[in-house]
């Protein structure tokens, strides 16, 4: 099992972006180069009309899906390649440049639509750079087997964030502690 990637996976709404961008967040806190992308509900009113992404080291939104009419489609969205790869691509090649954390909200459906995005990602699980991803419900087996794999609950939550950031710190200061050595 590769020590260095987390996958987090769980039921629609449970806090799994949230739990993404908390950790982002605090790792850049840390001192740390984070990059990647986290996607976010995009809502008109209390309904929600499709989802933006969101490059971290950026903050360049794209659009990944809406509403509408078009191609590709998933169940009522309009998946906008264009404009998904234009931000999503683009801030996962710079985090495998420059990042030392990789973050990846999320790994499912929509985002498969995108051929540049499957080559990203397969870049990523080729490289030895950390890895914090969100997982589709429908995709967990495919990624168990390639990093620690959390399902997250309303319940456990609090506890499985404070362990993925815990495990994150230890290894990126592992990593700047052998960076160091490397150059003395």
């Amino acid at each position: 099992m590769k020590k260095f990637r987390f996958f987090v996976s769980g039921m629609p709404g449970v806090g799994k972006t949230t739990l993404a961008k908390r950790i982002a967040d605090e790792i850049k806190r840390e001192g740390f180069k984070v990059g990647g992308i986290i996607t976010q509900e995009i809502r008109s009113g209390a309904r929600r009309s499709g989802f933006r992404v969101i490059a971290l080291d950026t903050g360049e939104i794209g659009r990944l899906a809406y509403v509408g009419q078009g191609y590709p489609r998933l169940g009522r969205y309009v998946i906008d390649v264009e404009s998904f790869e234009k931000v999503a691509i683009p801030a996962i090649s710079r985090a495998l440049r420059e990042g030392d954390l990789i973050v990846i909200d999320e790994i499912g459906p929509m985002e498969f639509k995108s051929n540049e995005f499957l080559k990203a990602l397969g870049l990523v699980l080729r490289s030895e750079k950390p890895l914090l991803a969100t997982v589709h419900r429908r995709f967990v087996e495919r990624y168990r087997p390639l990093g620690e794999y959390y399902w997250l609950t309303p319940e456990n939550r609090e506890a499985v964030f404070s362990e993925i950031l815990v495990k994150i710190k230890e290894l990126l200061r592992e990593n700047e502690n052998a960076g160091n050595k490397a150059q003395d």
